[in-house]
């Protein structure tokens, strides 16, 4: 059965046709999955408090439900490290086109991983497990299985990679978290398999991983088009 908190956040998004991110966090976390703390801030102030909270350095993204890809218009800043720069971000940010507020989030470090979700209309839901990071796009490293997973399913996705090493423990860096992987992947394949009538795809990239935890850093969900077809 389908969450009621999460069936509310899927709805309220139908108009735009996704969800937006702190919405897309939140969904998340009730499927049990790791996010960054985060604020959505409608006012400088309250990015401000948050930063006093929490300290540097911080994360800011623009939230509006005009703007799918943050990168393209420059609605992302990373490493923030003072007042006057995240304000600086907020009043930048308020100019772009729908405005409704900023994302402050926390600083994660880790091995960077892709993990994501399409429903495939033949096959049915399918998650695919990548490496991520700056050579994401050339190396192309990824591997996919129908949904719902299982742990050897899991297994057999890490071993897949040719960059497995990577996460094993590689030239002195430390293993990230098998465990904790296999949990998150589990989890988002659940989450999935709940929301599969409703979803086109889910993309949480990056994923932050070190030997204690994953942490989903950004997330982006699109709703299926009902007038497709």
């Amino acid at each position: 059965m389908l969450n009621n908190k999460i069936r509310t956040i899927l709805a309220s998004a139908e108009e735009t046709g996704w969800v937006l991110e702190p919405e897309a966090k939140h969904l998340l976390v009730l499927a049990g999955l790791k996010i960054p703390r985060f604020i959505l801030a409608t006012t400088p102030e309250e990015a401000l408090q948050f930063a006093a909270e929490i300290g540097y350095p911080l994360a800011a993204k623009v939230v509006s439900p005009k703007i799918l890809h943050k990168s393209d218009v420059a609605g992302v800043a990373v490493g923030i490290e003072s007042d006057e720069i995240l304000e600086a971000a907020f009043h930048r940010f308020s100019a772009l086109d729908g405005f409704s507020g900023m994302l402050v989030e926390e600083m994660v470090a880790g091995l960077e991983l892709i993990i994501g979700a399409k429903i495939d209309y033949q096959f049915g839901p399918v998650i695919l497990l990548g490496m991520g990071g700056t050579g994401v796009e050339i190396y192309k490293d990824a591997t996919m299985r129908m949904a719902p997973l299982k742990e050897t399913d899991v297994r057999s996705m890490i071993s897949g990679l040719r960059a497995h090493q990577l996460l094993e423990g590689f030239r002195g860096r430390p293993p990230i978290g098998m465990e904790a992987l296999t949990r998150t992947l589990l989890d988002f394949s659940d989450l999935v398999m709940e929301v599969s009538d409703r979803i086109e795809s889910a993309d949480l990239n990056p994923v932050m991983c070190t030997a204690d935890a994953c942490i989903v850093a950004d997330a982006r969900i699109l709703l299926q088009n009902k007038d497709k077809g």
